[in-house]
């Protein structure tokens, strides 16, 4: 795929009510480096953008300061993704990404879900990193009551601490700590009022820039040296919606046959698909001189990449599961089982 026809990268920026969604963002559309990008946010959120505004291209798109383009999603989400694309195909406007601001008591997962699966949206547009912001003074209380905030916390590539000004630090070592149980792999940045953060690192590194890929691929299997698979401390007993989540590594020294996995991930994400939030990992498949990356959302696993070598020594294979309510032994065992269940049949 040329340079001309490279897929769009979709970011999605989420995080619980006044987690401070729109400051980041703000700060991040005055960057240079962001200037030609379109913005999505819906009619519910906190957009507050209306003091950028330069020009007023139609009933619904304006363009911002920077360059950018803004618009609100008043319906379906993957139309307003398609209308984009159609006005930047026509000329009418320009961007080389999409960055989609959620509502604080957006489930992140279908949005992740329209970019991966949706027939039209998949040709032209590819998932960019989802950036959580969670608040620094009332993250844990969010947590703890709010399934919606942990499923924002387990879905992410980078997480942003906010209102660390004000925050008790002993509050963000223990947010830090719980971040740590739903998501281990995914960097914990800190939104300071007086200094922007880097927009590189957030949102122009993703998961699927191929000079990035192999750095992203071991913040993932991070988790390992990370104590995941340890017992969790808990900062509180009450009314916890979001225990339940967690995340694990699987590792496998021998090579994988990608047949046999690929059709047990399917039938595992068919039965416990709306429980496992976040599957990724590098396997070592026994046909590839590389690796093979994987990356999946609930029932979505989006089109494996091959690695034309590995980024270091370690050739095992490792799968990196966030899920709710799932074990890990449960999902190690299944692997087991249905691999002996093949291996028996073709044997006999």
């Amino acid at each position: 795929m040329t340079a001309e026809t490279a897929y769009i990268p979709v970011n999605v920026i989420t995080g619980f009510l006044g987690s401070g969604k729109t400051t980041l963002l703000r700060q991040l559309l005055s960057a240079p480096a962001l200037a030609d990008t379109a913005v999505l946010v819906n009619e519910f959120g906190e957009v507050g953008l209306d003091h950028h505004l330069l020009q007023r291209l139609d009933g619904e798109i304006v363009l911002l300061q920077s360059g950018c383009v803004c618009c609100t999603i008043r319906g379906d989400l993957s139309l307003a993704i398609r209308d984009l694309y159609e006005r930047r195909e026509r000329g009418e406007i320009a961007f080389r990404r999409l960055v989609v601001e959620t509502t604080g008591l957006a489930d992140p997962v279908p949005i992740l879900s329209t970019v991966m699966a949706e027939p039209v949206i998949r040709h032209h547009f590819r998932l960019g990193n989802v950036v959580t912001t969670i608040d620094g003074v009332n993250g844990l209380l969010h947590l703890a009551r709010q399934e919606e905030s942990a499923k924002q916390v387990a879905v992410a590539d980078r997480i942003v601490i906010t209102k660390t000004d004000i925050a008790d630090a002993s509050d963000i070592c223990a947010l830090r700590g719980r971040l740590t149980e739903l998501n281990p792999a995914a960097p914990q940045l800190e939104a300071a009022p007086d200094a922007a953060l880097d927009p590189d690192l957030l949102l122009t590194r993703d998961l699927y820039d191929l000079d990035g890929r192999a750095e992203e691929v071991r913040q993932w299997l991070a988790i390992e040296t990370q104590g995941a698979t340890a017992p969790h401390h808990r900062h509180d007993n009450v009314n916890r919606h979001g225990a339940d989540i967690h995340a694990f590594c699987l590792r496998y020294e021998r090579p994988i046959d990608w047949n046999v996995f690929g059709a047990w991930l399917t039938m595992l994400l068919n039965r416990h698909g709306n429980d496992v939030l976040r599957v990724k990992g590098m396997l070592n498949v026994a046909t590839s001189s590389g690796p093979v990356v994987i990356h999946g959302v609930q029932h979505l696993i989006h089109p494996p990449d091959h690695l034309p070598e590995w980024p270091d020594d370690d050739h095992s294979s490792r799968i990196v599961f966030i899920v709710r309510g799932l074990s890990r032994d449960l999902i190690e065992r299944s692997l087991a089982a249905f691999a002996g269940l093949l291996a028996r049949a073709e044997a006999g």
